[in-house]
């Protein structure tokens, strides 16, 4: 054997030195590979954000409804009717979320001028406060000049606006609806002539309707249990529009990690403006202890494992469909981010692996691919998907 042979004992080549298999492309390659179609897929995703956008947002509201369709299925409705009722009540939730909104939003914005005095007396006192402590007046009439109450309502109508613009498409949300609910009736025989080829697909697809009718069931019982609270607790302290407010605190619920923060801060502004600075930390104060019990220790106890994504990833989930898709995107973000994993990851048993890392969670086992007959029935089956 020569010095620099590299040969084996037993005369094989070590497999670090084993020529990769025909065809086969180096791992870097198929990285950077990967990661140019990412990027492109997102830049086309973003320049049609607003079709996107609505028709994940009805595929998402088709979703939720589906327990509903499943329940008359099981108790003898037909599938048409079944499919028309279901319709009827995402609808009918659709039309007065958007009716709710804009007529809080027309409220805010005929209160907001009336706050102008009162902004102002409040900058005056801010003002008298800050000299007694020695601020300066340059410092301070440079702060107040960047400070300006018209710039921050109008930030906070542009955002709400934003919200309300999720409703500005309402025809087009509600035209994809009502075929994809056409659709639903004769989802089942699609689903096993599918799942005849592609049982991995389906499955994972599967997975990503329960994982998401779970997540949509929690968040919207837990969003109207804080929203409930908050609205008492600003009848109690008297603070304007209550009912927008706890609007808001149930939409902000489906925002993971700061929708709390997002959800807060309108109301004590409009207290402090309203009441003093007491009402303001009243707000901030009440909201914090809600928040804290349900959203943070029973939520998530009730939620358990049922997103599968670590807390790392949900954060940067949010801000990545935020950019992506603007309000519409930072709602939906775990939905979207669920059917991403079951695209990308669940559908092919070779990623499998990956689960642990994203979820934070052990590693599955090597499982077979799952053999058609073993899928829900299809009255389940395709209404999960449906």
């Amino acid at each position: 054997m020569s010095a620099g042979s590299t040969d084996s004992p037993d005369g094989r080549v070590p497999a670090a030195d084993a020529p990769a298999p025909p065809g086969t492309l180096p791992r870097g390659v198929v990285v950077l590979l990967g990661t140019a179609a990412a990027v492109v897929t997102a830049a086309g995703i973003r320049s049609f954000a607003e079709i996107v956008g609505p028709v994940f947002l009805a595929l998402v509201l088709t979703i939720a409804v589906s327990p509903l369709r499943r329940s008359l299925l099981r108790r003898g409705v037909k599938g048409w009717l079944a499919g028309l009722i279901a319709l009827v009540v995402v609808n009918a939730f659709l039309l007065g979320v958007a009716a709710m909104l804009a007529f809080s939003v027309a409220q805010l914005a005929g209160l907001l001028p009336t706050y102008q005095e009162k902004f102002a007396e409040l900058v005056a006192d801010t003002r008298g406060w800050l000299a007694d402590r020695g601020v300066g007046p340059e410092q301070l009439e440079a702060a107040l000049r960047k400070f300006d109450l018209g710039k921050l309502f109008d930030t906070l109508q542009g955002w709400l606006s934003g919200l309300l613009g999720i409703f500005s498409v309402l025809a087009f949300i509600v035209a994809v609806l009502f075929f994809m609910g056409i659709d639903a009736v004769d989802f089942p025989d699609r689903l096993r002539r599918a799942a005849q080829v592609k049982p991995d697909v389906i499955t994972a697809l599967i997975g990503f309707t329960r994982s998401t009718t779970r997540y949509l069931i929690v968040s919207t019982v837990f969003g109207v249990i804080v929203a409930a609270f908050d609205v008492a607790v600003l009848y109690v302290l008297d603070i304007p529009l209550p009912w927008l407010w706890g609007l808001l605190a149930l939409i902000t619920n489906y925002i993971p990690n700061v929708g709390f923060f997002i959800g807060v801060i309108p109301p004590a502004l409009l207290a402090l403006l309203d009441q003093g600075w007491g009402a303001l930390l009243w707000v901030i104060v009440a909201y914090s202890v809600i928040n804290f019990i349900i959203q943070s220790i029973i939520q998530p106890k009730v939620v358990g494992d049922t997103v599968g994504l670590s807390t790392t990833l949900t954060f940067l989930s949010l801000v990545f469909w935020a950019w992506l898709l603007g309000p519409l995107g930072a709602v939906l973000a775990i939905p979207l981010s669920l059917l991403v994993k079951a695209l990308l990851l669940d559908a092919a048993p070779s990623t499998h692996w990956l689960a642990g890392l994203i979820s934070g969670g052990p590693l599955p086992e090597e499982t077979p691919p799952a053999e058609p007959a073993e899928l829900p029935p299809d009255e389940v089956a395709a209404e999960q998907v449906g």
